[in-house]
């Protein structure tokens, strides 16, 4: 065999399994092609495993804790997929590390399409926070389809003096750097997004990283944090009951949940522009048929009038697309955050 046909031929032998195109793999590379010394019965047992698949339960790994955005989420879609593929697919939560543990984990599993990963942007900022990362965001992950982006909302303590984003920066701009603003932890993206506003806006304030957005709130409200930028979901009961006043949302456009609400670029900031973003990967290698039939269910879940319903109900609005979309997202999205990293001085290790 030769060493062009020693180094493709687990990439021949997964077309061959996949697309059916075991003779053109053979003629290329003879019939000692061979997947760690497995027969050709072997490779047939393997595409007739692929062709039924999935034919045993899925589980789908959360790199955050059970009760968060991003759990809830991924379960109202865990249980619409589980329908649609006719096997259960279970959530796992792995937290810890910033995400890093679950991704970790994710990167390490099976290529065979029954390990998904239930991504958000923290993966994309991962990079820039850490010099060494057990993973590679870029290389050890096949994109199915983005999901949903949950809105950040810029919330202020109820005593401060501004019920508008000009008068808020105004504000700000006063207290010459003599305020603070919270955020979920050290580099997440609420952190991110307080950062850039700040900057944008030209005021000055001193970051106070919490574990996690409930301790932080809960500070914003009894005023030892002036502001925080954190995920609609998150906020929602806390604007209700009068806790926390909302200024104004980061996406691009209004929040479905709080129309009443202008966005930051409308308000103050054009172009301005942050979501706290969730999406769907496998590890990479998983065979293309098998990535492909996961977006096309992935497009009827999202699609589907009752997963719309309570996703949009806590404010999550619905995105979707193509592996290939998905992809070029996140590749735009590493080259933003290792810019925005760098200017706020989100360096862990």
């Amino acid at each position: 065999m030769s060493v062009r046909c020693k180094a493709n031929r687990r990439s021949l032998l997964r077309q061959a399994v996949v697309f059916g195109t075991w003779p053109l793999a053979a003629a290329l590379c003879g019939d000692r092609l061979r997947l760690a010394g497995s027969s050709k019965l072997d490779v047939v047992s393997l595409a007739n495993a692929q062709s039924a698949w999935p034919n045993k339960p899925l589980r789908m790994l959360i790199a955050f804790p059970p009760g968060g955005p991003t759990d809830i989420v991924s379960r109202v879609i865990a249980a619409e997929l589980s329908r649609l593929l006719g096997q259960q697919v279970l959530v796992e939560n792995r937290p810890g590390a910033g995400g890093n543990l679950g991704a970790e984990q994710a990167a390490r599993a099976a290529a065979d399409g029954y390990t998904l990963f239930y991504n958000t942007s923290a993966i994309t900022i991962a990079p820039a926070l850490y010099s060494k990362l057990n993973y590679d965001p870029q290389k050890d992950f096949a994109t199915v389809g983005l999901a949903a982006t949950v809105p950040l909302v810029l919330v202020i303590n109820p005593q401060v003096p501004a019920k508008n984003l000009r008068e808020f920066v105004d504000w700000a701009k006063s207290r010459k750097g003599q305020i603070n603003y919270g955020s979920s932890g050290s580099g997440t993206i609420t952190h991110l997004a307080a950062a850039q506003l700040a900057k944008d806006a030209g005021f000055v304030a001193t970051h106070v990283p919490y574990k996690g957005s409930a301790p932080g709130m809960v500070d914003l409200a009894s005023g030892q944090v002036q502001f925080m930028v954190d995920t609609i979901n998150s906020t929602l009961p806390m604007i209700r009951e009068g806790r926390l006043r909302a200024i104004a949302v980061a996406t691009s456009k209004r929040s479905s949940v709080l129309p009443e609400l202008p966005t930051i670029a409308e308000s103050l900031i054009p172009g301005f522009e942050m979501s706290a973003w969730q999406g769907l990967v496998v590890p990479s290698g998983t065979p293309p048929a098998i990535i492909a039939r996961l977006n096309t269910e992935l497009q009827k879940v999202l699609a589907s009038s009752e997963v719309r319903s309570k996703l949009l109900a806590t404010g999550t609005e619905i995105l979707g697309g193509t592996p290939e979309q998905y992809n070029q997202f996140m590749q735009s999205e590493l080259r933003r955050f290792a810019q925005l990293a760098r200017e706020a001085g989100a360096q862990i290790d």
